[in-house]
């Protein structure tokens, strides 16, 4: 039996590295990687740390709108598809990639499964929420990780079968984060001590938006100003940042701004801290975590 995984960014890679090994040993394994995340931080070291071998076909598919990257990955997905012949297409999470993946599959004839089914925030205005949503209703496997997953699923009438397996993440997390308490050295880089604050944004209703984002780095600033607040820049923030004429602003307050980090040094990180936010500004300017919501 012949399996494909299609990934593309990275919680899609810790996703995979749950269950690359026992893919691996069970089917013969094709990994397609299409690109989506695609400078080395933001890709390549969570291959190299979680060791999960290099991927199969990388399709560089790269930055751009939904809609571009959506409609360039299901073309090169489903070249891939035809010359590979798979007897299951595995798609994880909520990506682009994810989407792209699960519907070139389904169009061109081919078997879904989705890991992490049924996880909903109820906002379609969130491009992930919407992913996730119509990967679901093409599949013909659904893996959701949580009760309350397994009842949505059945509440929205997936024509797929439902099962629940648990949280993949879990599995990653148990196995890597005495590793990482081992070898990651981000405390000393960073000159931290245990008890400061960890924050990332990088949802598109918040970085795209000027005015949220303005009202976000107001927030991080005076958070700085009581509190250690430790702030991994992904690269999509950091150029709307720029493009909003923010990032000086944030640059001066004494949050410790720094590039995207690895999978361990990130849980290492997390590990130490006081207080952890991955959060989403609501309409009236409050905080509103989906850190339950969504894994990416």
């Amino acid at each position: 039996m012949k399996v494909l995984s299609v990934v593309g960014a990275r919680p899609n890679y810790v996703k995979l590295a749950a269950v690359h090994d026992v893919f691996s040993r069970l089917f013969e394994h094709v990994v397609v990687d299409t690109g989506q995340h695609y400078d080395y931080e933001m890709n390549r070291v969570f291959f190299e740390q979680l060791e999960v071998p290099e991927p199969d076909y990388f399709l560089g598919v790269g930055s751009g709108s939904h809609g571009y990257q959506v409609g360039e990955i299901i073309k090169r997905v489903e070249e891939v598809l035809l010359r590979e012949q798979p007897d299951l297409v595995v798609v994880y999470g909520d990506t682009n990639s994810t989407l792209g993946g699960a519907l070139a599959a389904v169009k061109a004839g081919f078997r879904v499964a989705h890991v992490e089914a049924g996880l909903r925030c109820f906002d379609v205005s969130m491009p992930k929420e919407v992913n996730r949503r119509v990967v679901d209703h093409v599949s013909h496997l659904l893996f959701a990780p949580t009760e309350s997953a397994r009842r949505n699923l059945l509440a929205e009438r997936v024509p797929g079968a439902v099962y629940l397996t648990g949280d993949v993440h879990v599995r990653v997390l148990k196995r890597w984060l005495p590793v990482a308490e081992e070898r990651s050295r981000v405390l000393e880089r960073l000159g931290l001590e245990a008890g400061y604050v960890v924050v990332t944004l990088h949802r598109a209703e918040n970085v795209d938006n000027p005015g949220r984002l303005s009202r976000v780095v107001r927030l991080i600033a005076g958070l700085a100003g009581r509190a250690r607040v430790v702030f991994p820049v992904h690269p999509r923030t950091r150029r709307r940042l720029v493009e909003a004429g923010l990032w000086e602003a944030l640059a001066r307050s004494s949050a410790v701004l720094t590039e995207p980090l690895g999978y361990l040094d990130f849980l290492k990180l997390l590990s130490r801290a006081a207080w952890s936010s991955r959060t989403r500004v609501g309409f009236s300017g409050r905080l509103t975590s989906c850190a339950s919501l969504s894994s990416s």
